[in-house]
């Protein structure tokens, strides 16, 4: 392949590969010219000009393929148009001469049309330099089209389009030639050659202007006929034309109607024109005078839908504004099109034309208009049936029966109203919420009028009305239960009129459905006042025979309806429905037999309808309620059924008797009893099953039936993959609606609410907008044949067979059309029973059975009908998987291959073709791998039939299935496979669009076989890649959307296997035109790639799409219709959202923006926020405000062109402005979708950098690197972006809006503004937050968006953005608003939505409230403890300032509090009860019994489930806001007495407590325990078990209302009275740190055990003074745990409890801890968190032992002190800065804590004591080896055992020795800091008042000091911390010759002056001597002048015995008086003060 990559062709190479080779080097160097010729330089392009054109024109007459001469054409007209242009005539006549040849023969064809579409190319390219030869040229094609066969003919007509486009209005002489040529062609039997002509005709009459003048009726005629008998292809192809022409016709484009004055064809007159072929088709108009009023013979169906799609493409062609202006016309238009007796001549066809017109309606109305047109339209459509309703109203009550026709009219006017109140549901539904001024807007009256539609004669028309009204209702949610009430009462009032009684059901029943879409449901009330409407008619409805029937009907379809409630509401009623249902069949075998003999034909016909009803509402009790179906409720319900079956049997004599009338009410209860029983168990009615097999069987063999109906689950039932093989059946269009009437079962796509009422609430199927049951004659058989498939599982094998034999036997009686029918109905009856054997797992049975059912099924794959062949095809395929047994497996494959072996004809070939891939793809590679070479072999031969396409597709796409379902095994085979692929995707024709498809289906099969393969290099893979990429290719170049959406699907498997050689610059750019494509199929494709690209390279993405939109205005724009603009691939998504309507490409386009989003919105921020903005700032202007940019490529096409400016060009601008089609702009839908895009903005940001959220870092950011883009810039718009959406129309953005708004504030509450300290930059945006939230708060709100504004609220006020009490007053207004409503209680004002919904707001309002105070009293607290610090502060001016920053003057200390403050004492009330009824809530369900009767204080017991949702969400707030009130009131001391009773009445009068006699009889202690009881209760419940969704902060609230708890005294007493419940806390706890991480939440948690162990600590000491104090004998032992034993139970002891939790904490943190396991590796350094959690955990561990007896001290002593001395060991290690470590601190604490502690005096323990003790000192000296261990921390915690622990203990020999070693390496250390701390803790020894402690170290010591003090002189100190530590030393010395006594003074001082004496400098040396020896001087200075007249007789000694001496001090003394006398005077006069000097000295000195 390499080698055709040249710009000449490579004709050695060519020569030297084979034959079938060479069409694909070919073509694939071809493709290489495309790109190349545009891209090279024209001058070596004209060097080699002539031999490219003499290889490209040899390459004419090698017989190319359909794809190689489109490139070919392609290239040479390229050559032409960048090269010379000499030879282009040459070329041009040697092209003709061809077309011109006479030989006919097959071979010779590709030449002819190579040939052919080189000349269309030529004249498309360069149009007008060619002009003079066109002539000729056309002359020619159209006599070559004369005689060509249908592929000549096609290729001829399109080359002709594209000659036409080329010269455009220079072609005129030639247009009328082309046009009355082509015309005839419309009617061709081949459908390929009608779509040519459409799309010739279409490029004619952009210039021909007597097409849309003169021609204009004829050409509609053409049209009309051309729809006939056509495909889907043919339909689009013609509407498109028919539409063109009649929406020109309409509006001419100007510059023809300058050119020729023509006269321009009014609206009605195509309108009418149009009008005919939807009521006449085909027909002319000269023959229709006498059969018009015969009214004979119907329009064909494909006519009206062809001709309905036309009329979309009229109204898309002149716009949105158009529309909008003209919307009144076109509405009675189409209306009255449903109206005429033509459209409407049998019921289906009524439903029919109903459908095309509503397709209309929806398709213009729901697309081109913004939502300002539509509510305007909606007015229209109101006004419309208003009008014919009059009509009706008057036809009715014109008693006189003048008016004959007027009854006609009724008939006809109930499909228009069915048709306006379809397209007014549908507007209304679509435009959500935003639709409220339509409704709301009294001149309209809409509810008014859609409800007078109720009391319509017909029945279809009232349940359009009632359809209508769920609509309304599910749009605006706040309607639904004023509906309901209205209707209720118009039922009641209006009992006697039929109609009403029907009329109003209906609608209550539709209202009833929509409440599931409805989150906020509707009040339970509602549910008794429909079940109590539902029994009185039923009661009524046997005494007016008049209304028998209504009544009855109407009293079931409202108790069917009011089970699609859900269990929560039946519950409550289910003994009463039992009970109706047992009561309306008959109880035993007798009644049944009395009541035959009894009724007429009226009572029959009400009994059944009964019996049906019941049915129906037991079916929809089934399925909506299946929680409810116990074994006894499935018991009760089978009786009715049962009686139900067995009356079946008794039916048809009953209709003997009394007339077929009846046929259709029993119909009806074989319908309701099949449904219910498919979703009931088979096992509960096995007793029935032999008669009820019967039934079914009977009714899809059709025996009682004579109509041959046929069931419409076969497709479904079939594989959705084999809908190519179906031809007529449609894959998925934008036109399904309308298409699917052309489908061949019977009445498909007639679906309608009449034939099904109880539709009406049901959930509407998928991708549907309305239910539209089938006809009851389908429906029927549908559920005979579902039910089938569910009870065949179960039944015996010996039934199995008869039945299997019964069905042969059926087909074999009928005949003709019947038997298709028969035979359709049994295949789809067979395929349901072997997809339910599958799906149970079961097998199909012996022998004889799979015999029977095998020939039932060989018989059917040679079936002349392919829908049966393919059914039949599955069958086998489901019964090989059902057998599971390779010799069945063997069988079947086997005889398949023996049949294709010798079969000739079409029929078996596709047949036994399609039955292999079956077996393949049910049974998989594995098990059908050893047919697998046969199977390949026989298909790509049969795939070679080029007589046959419909062989080719049939076996290419068995083929698929097969690579599909092999796998790895098929890889032998791919080589062979690919090439067959790629050699017919070069030869089919292009119009075989199926044999395309199915090589589409291969070719992604086989990339996927390879697989990830595909990435390698080796030659063989290489040569599959690039296969695989030209069949690609070839397939993106084919005209048909399938094709080109399967060659997508290509590319994005190669893509997402091999990435790297998938060409995205070509590929983006193509998926981008593909967005605008007509077809959904295709839009979806593209859609899905973009959604997978974009997941790896989005950036890619969007710059080839923008390069796209860049090179839109270059030369060669083929694009024309590309609406790329700067917002780039984005903005165009954003666009589709509102166009498109299809929920899978809705979904993935939400992806691929999400994707693109991720990765590129933080670099591209303000590109993205842009966008989200225009979205969100849309307003809905008229029509859309945006009129799409004019497309410029038309004018700049050609430099020649521009130099003749030629009038078309002139008025382009104006013409196309006319149709640029204006974009609507953007729906709800999409903003919601925008609002959220700007959510994931913000938390994206967060996550890529916190300069995104740093005012003053963002601006120097931005100064730096201009082009950066930081968030906090934008926060202007991001907060105007959340206030729009926040106050729109529509609930969902509102919501949307509110959490943008919420999240804004989290993020930015604390970014501080430069330019102002101590604000912050969202304070500004006070204004704009209040007024997003004001409007949540107004009444008619609803409350899910009251409750998130709560939110938002709570999190504004709780920020602490706003500093100013007055203005945060705006927003705290509105919560206590709320506040208001919450305490109004339960029976307040009237309800809309369900309880829950209010239980919902009023928790939302509480939890607010708590979260407000939460922050006001931890404001408070913080502004209590502040201004001691500020006294500390107390002088330095930087402190003040600080102080100032934190926030001095933001509030007064107790600001936030004032605004709770007035509210506490009803808050407070109301959070209690919010936690007694969560605590209710939590309960278990074995303690249901024990909840209150009528719910709690904000719910009700009826919707119990949806309410403990709403609880879960806000507990955990109010737990600790109650807990905050609690501890600072004492437990609500004050307001024990009085307050209790004034709670909030509910409806029944009764307090909300629920707790006996409530108020003033309750004593304080009571209430405290009561509520103890209940917070530790909540607390300790959900801390056992926090769900893993439970977010982290609910945890931390928990913990943290725990806390405060335990901060209030008298928890205290209440937890440590109880010691068990101290003890579960404490388990609980430590559970809860198995399973939470955060470091936040561990300290929390050490937090409460830090507390639960005070308030033990504090029980104990009372207790202890109780007991007489701290007694020295009898009493101490028992106090504490422990007692005498010193044993802790596990589980009973608190103390237990808590080593446990605290030991896996530490052993957590510090995994050393843990001697069990092996040395680990060196631990990095403890992160902050973790130290501050380890110092808190040791502190506590210190206290354990004061809670024990000595002799439980005694048990947990070693362990404690093991785990302390280990935390020393492990976090004393070196800091840089010398600081100690929290858990050091912590841990030298604890020791003091636990040497000092009484215990050592306790009298029956000194021996464990001591060692103990000694043990412990032992470890730290073993740790205390030097290394990197923090060596001061070490000897601390030494000396600390020494000072606090009695010499007897520690006076051993070894113990102090070894504490001697370690203060002498500590004395020698080269650190002069550890050097300073060893002397001040020596000194602190030395001083210590045991002298028999002190003094061996003083000995020992005190020689190595004096050493080391006289060294200073030979090295003085060179830095503060030198002196420091001489300093020190000197002062330990100084004590001890203090301590001496008197006789041995001398000798110290004689160590000591000396030592002074020889640190002072003499007056040379000290002037330039540095600081710290300067220092030295002066310090050795001060203390020999404070030391002399302290001890005046030693000193004089010392001084006289050295001369020396005496000369050195007293120079020193002379310097220094000079220096300062005055200081010298102020020194010696208070020589007595010791300390201070020193320290005066020191500050003064540096």
């Amino acid at each position: 392949m390499e080698l055709a990559h040249s710009l000449l062709l490579n004709e050695e190479a060519l020569a030297q590969i084979t034959e079938a080779k060479r069409p694909v080097f070919i073509f694939e160097w071809l493709r290489f010219l495309d790109k190349v010729l545009v891209a090279a330089n024209k001058v070596d392009v004209k060097e080699k000009q002539k031999k490219l054109v003499e290889q490209l024109t040899g390459l004419i007459s090698s017989a190319p393929g359909p794809p190689t001469r489109k490139l070919l054409a392609k290239n040479l007209a390229t050559l032409y148009s960048i090269g010379d242009t000499f030879t282009v005539f040459q070329t041009l006549d040697k092209c003709n001469d061809i077309i011109k040849s006479k030989d006919d023969t097959p071979t010779y064809l590709p030449t002819k049309l190579a040939a052919v579409a080189c000349v269309g190319s030529f004249y498309e390219k360069m149009g007008r330099m060619l002009g003079s030869s066109f002539p000729d040229t056309i002359t020619n094609m159209l006599k070559a089209l004369k005689t060509a066969e249908s592929q000549g003919r096609s290729e001829i007509l399109l080359s002709l389009q594209k000659v036409l486009n080329g010269l455009g209005g220079a072609a005129a002489s030639c247009h009328r030639d082309i046009y009355k040529n082509a015309r005839s062609l419309l009617t061709d039997r081949s459908m390929a050659v009608r779509c040519a002509v459409a799309k010739c005709l279409l490029e004619l009459q952009n210039e021909a202007v007597f097409m849309w003048t003169t021609e204009l009726e004829n050409v509609a005629t053409l049209c009309f006929k051309a729809l006939e008998g056509s495909n889907y292809g043919v339909r689009v192809a013609v509407s498109k034309l028919l539409g063109t022409v009649m929406a020109t016709a309409l509006m001419p484009k100007q510059a023809a109607v300058m050119r020729q004055n023509v006269k321009r064809a009014t609206l009605d007159e195509v309108l009418e024109l149009m009008a005919t072929g939807f009521l006449r088709g085909g027909s002319g108009f000269l023959k229709s005078g006498g059969e018009m009023l015969k009214g004979g013979g119907s329009v064909s169906r494909e006519v009206r839908v062809g001709v309905t799609q036309a009329y979309v493409v009229f109204v898309t062609t002149l716009g949105g504004q158009w529309l909008e202006r003209t919307f009144a016309t076109f509405l009675s238009h189409v209306l009255d099109l449903v109206s005429h007796p033509r459209a409407t001549q049998t019921h289906v066809e009524a439903v029919y034309s109903r459908r095309c017109v509503s397709f209309m309606l929806r398709s213009t109305l729901g697309g081109l208009l913004g939502e300002k047109a539509q509510i305007a339209a909606g007015k229209d459509i109101c006004q419309a049936i208003s009008k014919q309703m009059r009509a009706v109203e008057a036809v009715v009550n014109d008693t006189s029966g003048e008016n004959k026709a007027g009854a006609a009219d009724v008939s006809a006017s109930q499909h228009v109203m069915v048709c306006a109140l379809k397209e007014l549901g549908s507007l209304v539904q679509s435009l959500s919420a935003t639709s409220s001024p339509l409704i709301q807007e009294p001149s309209i009256g809409l509810l008014e009028t859609v409800s007078s539609v109720l009391l319509h004669p017909s029945m279809a028309a009232r349940l359009a009305a009632a359809w209508c009204l769920r609509c309304v209702a599910v749009a605006l949610p706040y309607q639904l239960t004023p509906l309901l009430e209205r209707c209720a009462e118009r039922i009641n009032n209006l009992k006697s009129s039929p109609e009403a009684v029907s009329g109003y059901s209906f609608a209550m029943a539709a209202l009833l459905g929509g409440v599931h879409q409805c989150p906020l449901g509707i009040p339970h009330s509602k549910g008794k006042l429909v079940v109590s409407i539902a029994e009185d008619l039923l009661r009524t409805a046997a005494q007016n025979s008049r209304l028998s029937l209504q009544r009855t009907q109407a009293g079931w379809l409202l108790l069917g309806a009011l089970m699609s409630l859900g269990p929560s509401l039946v519950r409550y009623h289910l003994p009463k429905m039992l009970l109706l249902w047992r009561n309306v069949f008959p109880r035993s075998q007798k009644e049944m037999e009395a009541e035959k003999a009894r009724g007429d034909s009226f009572t029959w016909q009400v009994t059944l309808e009964g019996r049906a009803g019941a049915l129906c509402a037991m079916r929809s009790f089934v399925a909506h309620c299946p929680e409810l179906l116990t074994e006894d409720v499935i018991r009760r319900l089978m009786t009715p059924i049962e009686c139900a079956m067995t009356m079946m049997s008794h039916v048809p004599s009953v209709i003997k008797v009394h007339g077929t009338h009846l046929k259709a009410s029993a119909a009806m209860v074989r319908l309701r009893l099949y449904d219910i029983l498919a979703l009931l168990p088979p096992k509960t009615y096995e007793g029935s099953f032999n008669a009820l097999l019967r039934e079914l069987v009977a009714e899809f063999t059709l025996t009682d039936n004579s109509a041959n109906t046929t069931t419409s689950l076969l497709r479904s039932l079939c594989h959705y993959d084999d809908s190519v093989l179906m031809g007529s059946w449609l894959q998925e269009t934008d036109h399904k609606s309308i298409e699917d009437q052309l489908q061949p079962n019977s009445a498909s796509g007639s679906g309608a609410l009449e034939h099904d009422p109880s539709s009406i609430y049901l959930r509407v199927p998928m991708g549907e907008a309305m239910p539209g049951p089938l006809p009851l004659g389908v429906s029927v058989i549908d559920a005979s044949v579902a039910l089938f498939g569910v009870v065949f599982p179960h039944v015996s094998f010996k039934h199995r067979l008869q039945m299997l034999d019964h069905f042969a036997e059926c087909i074999k009686q009928a005949k003709g059309v019947r038997q298709q029918a028969v035979q359709l109905n049994i295949f789809t009856a067979v395929l349901s029973a072997l997809k339910g054997l599958a799906e149970n797992k079961s097998t199909l049975g012996p022998e004889e059975v799979r015999k029977s059912a095998l020939a039932l099924v060989m018989g059917a794959l040679d079936n002349p009908n392919p829908i049966l062949r393919c059914a039949a095809g599955e069958a086998l395929g489901r019964m090989a998987q059902v057998v599971a047994e390779a010799t069945f497996i063997a069988r079947m494959a086997q005889y398949s291959f023996d049949k294709l072996r010798s079969a000739r004809d079409v029929v078996s070939r596709t047949g036994h073709s399609l039955a292999l891939g079956c077996l393949h793809r049910y049974v998989g590679g594995i098990g059908s791998g050893q047919h697998l070479k046969t199977s390949v072999s026989i298909l790509l031969a049969l795939a070679q039939d080029g007589t046959s396409h419909e062989v080719q597709t049939w076996a290419l796409h068995s083929l698929a299935l097969i690579v599909d379902s092999s796998g790895p095994m098929y890889r032998g085979y791919v080589e062979p496979t690919l090439s067959l692929v790629l050699t017919l995707l070069l030869t089919v024709p292009p119009s075989h669009t199926e044999v395309h498809q199915c090589l589409g289906r291969c070719l992604g099969a086989l990339i996927t076989t390879v697989g990830p393969e595909l990435q390698g290099n080796g030659a063989t893979i290489s040569t599959i890649r690039s296969s695989c990429l030209v069949g690609c290719a070839i397939m993106q170049g084919h005209s048909d959307s399938l094709v080109q959406a399967a060659a997508i699907s290509c590319l994005q498997q190669l893509h997402m296997f091999a990435p790297r050689h998938v060409n995205l610059s070509s590929l983006v750019p193509c998926l981008c035109v593909h967005l605008c494509s007509s077809h959904l199929l295709l839009r979806r494709a593209a859609v899905a790639c973009l959604r997978q690209l974009a997941q790896r390279e989005a950036a890619e993405v969007c710059e080839y799409a923008m390069s796209l939109a860049r090179n839109k205005d270059s030369k060669d724009s083929t694009t024309v219709n590309l609406n790329i603009t700067e917002t780039g691939l984005e903005g165009v998504l954003f666009g589709m959202l509102d166009r498109e309507t299809d929920r899978k490409l809705c979904h993935d386009i939400h992806d691929t923006l999400g994707h693109m989003l991720s990765s590129l919105a933080v670099d591209k921020l303000s590109h993205w926020l842009k966008l989200c903005k225009d979205v969100l700032a849309a307003t809905t202007e008229t029509g859309g405000g945006v009129v799409a940019p004019v497309d410029l490529g038309k004018e700049e096409d050609d430099s020649e062109k521009q130099d003749e400016i030629d009038d078309d060009i002139m008025f382009t601008a104006l013409g196309e402005d006319n149709n640029a089609k204006p974009s609507v702009a953007p729906r709800w839908v999409t903003r919601v979708f925008a609002a959220d895009c700007l959510c994931r903005i913000i938390l994206l940001c967060e996550n890529a950098d916190k300069t995104h959220f740093d005012l003053a870092g963002a601006r120097s950011a931005k100064a730096k690197n201009p082009k950066g883009d930081l968030l906090v810039l934008h926060l202007s718009d991001l907060i105007r972006m959340a206030f729009m959406a926040a106050t729109d129309n529509s609930n969902q953005l509102r919501m949307a809006g509110l959490q943008a708004l919420e999240d804004i504030i989290k993020k930015f509450a604390s970014v501080p503004e430069p330019e102002f300290p101590g604000h912050v930059i969202l304070e500004q945006y006070q204004a704009n937050v209040g007024a997003a939230l004001r409007p949540a708060f107004s009444p008619d709100t609803p409350s899910d968006i009251t409750a998130k504004a709560c939110q938002v609220c709570s999190t504004w006020i709780g920020s602490g953005v706003v500093s100013d009490l007055n203005d945060l007053r705006r927003v705290h207004n509105l919560l206590v608003s709320s506040l208001d409503k919450v305490q109004a209680g339960k029976g307040s004002s009237s309800q809309l939505y369900s309880e829950s919904a209010t239980t919902m707001e009023k928790l939302a309002v509480l939890k607010a409230w708590a979260e407000v105070y939460v922050v006001a009293m931890k404001i408070k607290k913080e502004a209590e403890s502040r201004p001691v610090k500020e006294v500390k502060a107390g002088g330095g001016e930087e402190e003040e300032e600080e102080e100032e920053e934190v926030g001095a003057d933001i509030l007064p200390p107790d600001s936030l509090i004032m605004l709770v403050q007035p509210e506490l004492p009803s808050l407070s009330r109301l959070w209690l009860a919010v936690l007694r009824d969560y605590a209710l809530l939590t309960l278990p369900a074995e303690f249901s019994s024990q909840l209150p009767p009528d719910g709690g204080a904000f719910y009700t017991p009826e919707t119990i489930d949806t309410a403990r949702l709403h609880y879960r969400g806000s507990w955990a707030p109010v737990l600790h806001a109650v807990a905050l009130w609690l501890s600072s009131t004492s437990f609500g001391a004050g307001e024990g007495e009085e307050e209790a009773p004034a709670v909030p009445p509910q409806a029944s009068g009764a307090p909300v407590y629920p707790q006996g006699n409530s108020g003033p009889t309750q004593s304080l202690e009571d209430l405290i325990k009561d509520r103890m009881h209940l917070m530790l209760g909540v607390s300790i419940e959900f801390l056992c078990f926090p769900r893993p969704e439970e977010p982290i902060e609910h945890v931390m609230s928990c913990l943290q209302a725990l806390c405060t708890l335990l901060d209030s005294p008298c928890a205290r007493t209440h937890i440590s009275e109880d010691q068990l419940l101290g003890v579960e806390l404490l388990n609980v706890l430590h559970r809860l740190l198995l399973t939470r991480d955060p470091p936040g939440v561990q300290l929390q948690v050490t937090a409460v055990v830090q507390e639960t162990i005070r308030a033990a600590q504090d029980h104990l000491t009372e207790q202890r003074d109780t007991q007489g104090g701290w007694r020295e004998k009898d009493g101490l032992s028992l106090q504490g745990e422990g007692g005498e034993t010193g044993e802790l139970l596990p589980g009973k002891s608190l103390v237990f409890a808590a080593m446990e939790l605290l030991v896996f904490i530490l052993v957590r943190h510090l995994p050393q801890l843990n001697t069990s396991h092996l040395p680990l590796r060196p631990q990095p350094r403890l992160p902050e968190e973790s130290t501050r959690l380890v110092a808190h955990t040791v502190s506590i561990l210190a206290e354990l032992p004061s809670l024990c007896s000595p002799a439980g001290s005694m048990t947990i002593l070693p362990t404690v002190l093991f785990l302390i001395t280990g935390v020393l060991k492990e976090t004393a290690v070196k800091t840089p800065d010398n600081s100690i470590p929290l858990p050091v601190s912590a841990a030298l604490q604890g020791i003091k804590t636990i040497i000092t502690s009484p215990l050592g005096r306790a009298e029956k323990i000194p021996a464990q004591w001591t060692g103990l003790i000694r043990s412990s000192l032992a470890s730290v000296l073993e740790y205390s080896q030097p290394g990197n261990i923090h060596t001061v921390s070490m000897l601390t915690a030494m000396t600390l055992f020494l000072l606090s622990a009695s010499s007897e203990v520690i006076g051993v020999t070894v113990l102090q020795q070894g504490c001697m070693e370690r203060y002498r390496n500590a004395l020698i250390s080269p650190d002069p800091w550890v050097q300073a701390r060893c002397y001040q803790l020596l000194l602190s020894v030395f001083q210590h008042p045991s002298r028999a402690l002190s003094t061996p170290y003083i000995h020992a010591l005190a020689p190595l000091m004096v050493e080391k003090l006289k060294g200073v002189e030979r090295s003085r100190p060179g830095t503060v911390t030198e002196l420091q530590a001489v300093q020190e030393g000197i002062r330990v010395l100084e004590n001890l010759v203090g301590m001496a006594e008197e006789q041995n003074r001398v000798q110290l001082l004689a160590l000591l002056v000396p030592t002074l004496v020889s640190y002072l400098l003499d007056d040379k040396a000290f002037s330039s001597a540095p600081p710290a020896s300067k220092g030295l001087h002066e310090f050795a200075l001060q203390n020999l002048m404070r030391i002399g007249p302290l001890y005046p007789a030693a000193f004089k000694t010392v001084i006289g015995a050295a001369p020396e001496l005496k000369t050195r001090l007293e120079s020193a003394v002379r310097a220094n008086q000079a220096s300062s006398k005055a200081k010298a005077a102020a020194l010696l006069a208070q020589p007595t003060v010791q300390a201070a000097p020193t320290i005066k000295l020191k500050t003064s000195f540096f």
